[in-house]
């Protein structure tokens, strides 16, 4: 695909009756919500409630059985050079540190002369600096999270992805990519991220989106939901009680 680069921002996104339908069964259904520039979003519910579904249809890596998802000014530009993906289990090339981030810069044709400065930028803001010449095998998982980080932070992402950052994490870990994940919402990068973490939901969001069996049932800033929960699901979740 040919990723030129919008003049404009691609936000807002708009999500609009998508559904995700797999051998007769949904596993998300009439999701419609809007997401603008701005707010930290925290997509929260419980397991099987379609987080990372939702968030792969956004992503662009799976595509939706029905409805439409449209992006600002997409009908003339392609938006996938401005959004990027990090995962639970980020995949590193058998390279350094630096080598990894050189790599992804290089598909995006970034001109060779250019790009070691970037890189070291990157592994600046994610306190890696020191790791630059090391294996990215070698790294401790929480390392690694935040080399994956660095690497779609050099690509410049108006839209940054999150899936379960921090799920294997160990606390300090944890805070170190949440310190990472707060640098890059102040930069001016729309983050959009799940989590199993109701602490953490509540340290870095703005704005919740609570899915329960595939169907989105509050979409509201983080502190009403956290507060005074609309809907009786939402309300046994944050009680800890299973949801069936």
């Amino acid at each position: 695909m040919n990723c030129s680069l919008p003049i404009a921002s691609i936000l807002p996104l708009q999500v609009s009756e998508v559904s995700y339908e797999v051998k007769g069964k949904y596993l998300v259904k009439n999701l419609s919500f809007e997401l603008a520039n701005g707010p930290l979003t925290i997509l929260l519910g419980p397991n099987g409630a379609g987080k990372s579904i939702t968030l792969r249809l956004c992503h662009g890596l799976l595509q939706p059985t029905a409805g439409q998802i449209q992006w600002q000014n997409s009908s003339t530009t392609s938006v996938c050079a401005h959004q990027a993906m990090v995962f639970q289990h980020p995949v590193l090339l058998r390279r350094s540190a630096a080598q990894n981030i050189d790599y992804a810069l290089s598909l995006r044709k970034i001109p060779r002369k250019q790009r070691p400065a970037i890189v070291s930028a990157a592994l600046e803001k994610v306190g890696l600096s020191t790791f630059a010449d090391q294996s990215a095998r070698a790294l401790s998982g929480g390392e690694q999270q935040r080399l994956a980080l660095a690497r779609a932070w050099a690509l410049q992402p108006q839209v940054l992805f999150l899936d379960e950052p921090t799920s294997t994490l160990d606390p300090a870990a944890t805070r170190a990519v949440e310190e990472a994940i707060r640098t890059f919402q102040q930069m001016g990068t729309k983050v959009i991220m799940t989590t199993h973490d109701l602490g953490q939901a509540r340290r870095l969001a703005d704005e919740i989106l609570f899915l329960h069996q595939g169907r989105l049932l509050e979409h509201i800033p983080a502190k009403t939901f956290f507060n005074q929960p609309q809907s009786l699901e939402a309300r046994a979740f944050l009680n800890g009680e299973l949801l069936w």
